[in-house]
């Protein structure tokens, strides 16, 4: 198994509507799409999360590799990847995306050589149908999506999801300038649905220590099932907990530091961004020992989504759903996609590898976009263009 070519292409993925969060409005995702063909003409694909991570495996880590057994995953991390604490000491992240985009890929040509999906070489599935929550938000007019620009309209939008999919599990942004207008969203959502409605939010470290105290007492009032990044810091957070019983999440994922502090409750992750999904397996597994929970955040392509489900099928210690912004995307890289959640779960796919295909004519058109108008701008400010807001916002 022979690797013939790397390529790593990036695309736009563009969501039905922009949504707001702290730092301005998200019209998408600009992920990188990674493809490695074996001398056999097999395909293994893989995903990105940053369009940076496309020119290093192209220049980079693609000459390095090519003619390299694919089955080789330790070889390739040896080969490509500098000592985990040498990558860190210069901060460079975007090397170990893109490492972990081809180490997926790897995977998936495995399953696809022995004709196995990828939970069965992961060591079997405890569960194949894999709990989502849906997303929720203030968002902004899409081309052909009307947005929620009020409390109500987003308690209105989740009523619709219940009714049409089926949805309990619910998970959303909070972190308006003004955190009232966050919380009446909470308080209609619970209203409406009613208490047996999982609801989960996310400040993305928008407020100051002394609003997140404020806030911390009607939130639990509102049995929310768990805060991500209430605050700007781990410190903040430790100090936040003397003050509030609901779990805590983060995105960084330094776990030593986790158990010394004893928060955050649980990591929310993605396996490229600890350089694959072997370096995932071993950092769930370094969580269940420590009492860490974990679940994988959204954003990717059907290519990363199928990671994760996957993960989830053979990883009994991922308990809590995941995020997703399946419902907001309107098409994928993938021919099967977007997934969809039915009450609250999607099933793993049971093809060989990832047990997704990959669209020629959608990534064509991704890449397009990309290539046309560049990468999304998740930090564009509608109200002050041209201008970045600043934390804390409160």
């Amino acid at each position: 198994m022979k690797i013939r070519s790397i390529k790593a292409t990036p695309i736009n993925l563009r969501l039905e509507a922009p949504y707001a969060w702290v730092f301005g409005e998200l019209d998408g995702f600009s992920p990188t799409i990674v493809e490695v063909e074996t001398e056999d003409g097999l395909i293994g694909l893989g995903e990105a999360p940053t369009p940076a991570a496309a020119a290093i495996i192209n220049d980079v880590l693609a000459p390095w590799l090519v003619g390299r057994d694919a089955f080789d995953i330790a070889g390739a991390e040896n080969v490509c990847l500098p000592y985990w604490t040498g990558v860190q000491s210069i901060n460079d992240r975007t090397r170990i995306m893109a490492f972990g985009a081809i180490e997926m890929a790897f995977w998936d040509l495995r399953g696809k050589a022995w004709n196995q999906p990828l939970y069965q070489l992961l060591g079997g599935a405890v569960r194949k149908d894999i709990p989502f929550t849906d997303y929720f938000s203030l968002r902004g007019d899409g081309p052909k999506v009307k947005g929620e620009t009020t409390p109500e309209e987003v308690a209105d939008y989740c009523v619709e999801l219940h009714e049409t999919h089926g949805t309990t599990f619910f998970e959303g942004k909070f972190s308006t300038e003004d955190p009232k207008v966050s919380l009446k969203m909470v308080e209609l959502i619970r209203k409406r649905l009613g208490d047996d409605a999982m609801i989960r939010i996310d400040s993305n470290q928008a407020y100051s220590l002394a609003t997140a105290r404020r806030l911390a007492r009607p939130l639990e009032d509102l049995g929310v099932r768990n805060w991500e990044d209430p605050v700007a810091t781990i410190e903040e957070m430790r100090e936040l907990r003397r003050h509030c019983s609901i779990p805590f999440s983060t995105h960084n994922i330094d776990i030593a530091r986790a158990v010394e502090t004893r928060v955050p409750d649980a990591f929310v992750g993605n396996p490229t961004t600890h350089g694959g999904i072997g370096r995932l397996l071993r950092f769930v597994g370094a969580c269940e020992h420590s009492g860490i929970d974990f679940w994988c955040y959204s954003g990717d392509s059907g290519i990363g989504s199928a990671a994760y489900l996957h993960l989830c099928a053979a990883l009994g210690w991922i308990r809590e759903p995941n995020q997703s912004l399946f419902r907001m995307l309107p098409m994928d890289v993938t021919e099967e996609g977007p997934f969809s959640p039915r009450n609250n779960v999607v099933r793993v796919p049971e093809g060989p590898g990832l047990g997704i295909t990959l669209s020629r004519q959608n990534l064509a058109d991704c890449h397009r976009d990309f290539t046309e108008k560049g990468p999304c701008n998740k930090y564009h400010d509608p109200a002050k263009p041209g201008t970045y807001r600043r934390l804390p916002l409160n």
